[in-house]
């Protein structure tokens, strides 16, 4: 079954789903008053200069400043150390991290200064409590090519294996090369006419000049250029060779991507369906965007054995269990198959869920290095189809894989979840019990200091419930013996693990 991009296009989002062979591989959200600046182009002005860190904060206009290390200001970089190498393993991201250094960084107070002007580029968006990550070399994505306003070279994807079509490709972007500024032929860019090449390059071109006029005339902070929406990001991406089909459920963007596609290839414009269908696109072809089973710890496999993830702040684990695969043969051939199964739904959720950084994949342990080599290679083979980089250590002895997967975009648990109002984010409770002994300690200590008084204890009913019986011996002792009344109030509307304990005295007058 050829590759398929659904596009279903609301009031308040944009999803996409990309299908491999009729299987979701690929998910995207992004909601309209919440996009993803990366790729955005701004005009800031320095904040503040930290020389500790060699970086300095950006106010470029978003709900934070941005960060601007020293590695991504480019007065202290020669042409000759472009960028272009980084780019190319960081396709997908199409915006560029730092360049490989000729000379030490100068002391990022000798480059900037508070309150200077800078333009800047989002090459990471906003994480958590983190700011953007900024830098000063612009880069500006098309299908087939990447135009670098601030370095001369010129460039060829690494992603082009064939030797005979790199050198073809050399060739034409010699023929393409401006004064000023480089170009980079991305994958997309394989059998690719030098006229086609040529169409994108003038278009970038033409952009750049207008973000420079932009430029002149705005006041910092000014957004200068936004990279495409959802929908078009996307299909700038991702469409390509594999992709037979694009489906948009909305009229004004299905007429976006067919202009933008067929600025490429006449023939593009066939392979984009508008859907009037009645139904939701992603019912009508069996797509089931069920938020509790996409985001789920558990993952179960076919042969009976699970996956379960972890998210914290440093690194995602994920654990192989054999769960309730026990295999027809010997117990090494059930562990070996229940992990080559992971190998494979482990590639393939960490791109739906759009995992990144580090990944610690904890598979069960299997005796015969032979074993381990073939998982840990099917774990590779399976990556290979992921545009992220990724980056993928041998297994080691306990049966641990340690691999990085480069960041695209927030993940879909960082777009779609948030802390738990009730634990925290912790992902656990207090249990009743707990609670319980420790209301009943502060009572105690509360009666000590304000013997005569009145105990209003409000908590929720569970909690409630359980006092009663746990604290009945020490309420009646703490009448007996300090003459303090204690009362027990319930609210449903609390959480379970609030409690407040007020003192009242004589006619119900608060202390």
């Amino acid at each position: 079954m050829a590759n398929s991009l659904l596009i279903s296009v609301a009031e308040h989002d944009t999803r996409v789903a990309m299908l491999e062979e009729g299987r979701l591989a690929e998910f995207f959200v992004e909601r309209h008053q919440q996009s993803d600046p990366t790729g955005n182009i701004y005009k800031g002005r320095v904040a503040r200069v930290l020389p500790g860190l060699g970086a300095a904060f950006v106010d470029v206009g978003l709900s934070r400043p941005g960060y601007l290390f020293v590695e991504e200001v480019s007065d202290h970089y020669d042409d000759f150390f472009s960028f272009w190498l980084l780019k190319e393993k960081k396709e997908a991201n199409t915006v560029p991290e730092s360049p490989v250094r000729k000379l030490p960084p100068a002391p990022i107070e000798d480059l900037l200064h508070e309150g200077q002007e800078i333009v800047v580029q989002v090459f990471r968006g906003p994480m958590g409590e983190k700011g953007a990550r900024l830098t000063t070399h612009i880069s500006l994505p098309g299908h087939y090519l990447v135009f670098m306003p601030s370095f001369s070279h010129l460039g060829v994807s690494r992603r082009i294996p064939d030797e005979g079509e790199r050198a073809r490709l050399k060739a034409v972007l010699e023929e393409l090369k401006i004064t000023e500024g480089g170009l980079i032929a991305r994958t997309a860019s394989q059998g690719q006419s030098a006229e086609e090449l040529a169409r994108e390059r003038d278009y970038l071109l033409n952009l750049w000049q207008v973000i420079k006029r932009k430029k002149d005339a705005a006041s910092p902070p000014a957004l200068l250029h936004q990279d495409y929406k959802a929908a078009r990001w996307v299909v700038r991406e991702i469409f390509g060779p594999e992709i037979k089909r694009v489906v948009v459920d909305d009229a004004g963007t299905y007429d976006q991507i067919v202009q933008f596609l067929g600025s490429l290839s006449p023939v593009y414009r066939h392979q984009v369906e508008l859907y009037e269908g009645t139904e939701p696109i992603f019912s009508h072809f069996g797509v089931e965007i069920d938020w509790l089973k996409l985001l789920a710890p558990r993952v179960w496999l076919k042969s009976g054995g699970y996956l379960m993830f972890d998210t914290t702040e440093a690194l995602t684990s994920i654990d192989v269990n054999t769960g309730k695969y026990v295999g027809r043969s010997q117990f090494q051939e059930t562990i070996f198959k229940t992990n080559l199964e992971a190998a494979r739904e482990i590639a393939r959720q960490i791109r739906l869920r759009n995992i990144g950084g580090l990944i610690v994949i904890d598979f069960i342990d299997l005796e015969k290095p032979a074993h381990r080599d073939q998982v840990h290679q099917t774990l590779v083979e399976a990556c290979k189809r992921d545009r992220a980089k990724t980056t993928i250590l041998p297994m080691s002895s306990l049966g641990l894989v340690e691999m990085t997967r480069q960041r695209l975009r927030d993940s879909l648990y960082q777009s779609a979840t948030e802390p738990c109002g009730c634990c925290g984010g912790l992902g656990s409770m207090l249990t009743p019990l707990t609670l319980v002994h420790d209301i009943l300690r502060q009572l105690a200590g509360e009666a000590r200091e304000f013997p005569g008084a009145h105990l209003l204890v409000t908590t929720h009913p569970q909690i409630a419930t359980i006092l009663k019986q746990e604290g009945e011996g020490l309420i009646n002792r703490l009448a007996a013996n300090l003459q303090v009344k204690v009362t027990i109030s319930q609210q449903a509307l609390v959480p379970r693990e609030y409690f407040e304990i007020q003192r009242e005295w004589g006619e119900g007058r608060e202390a």
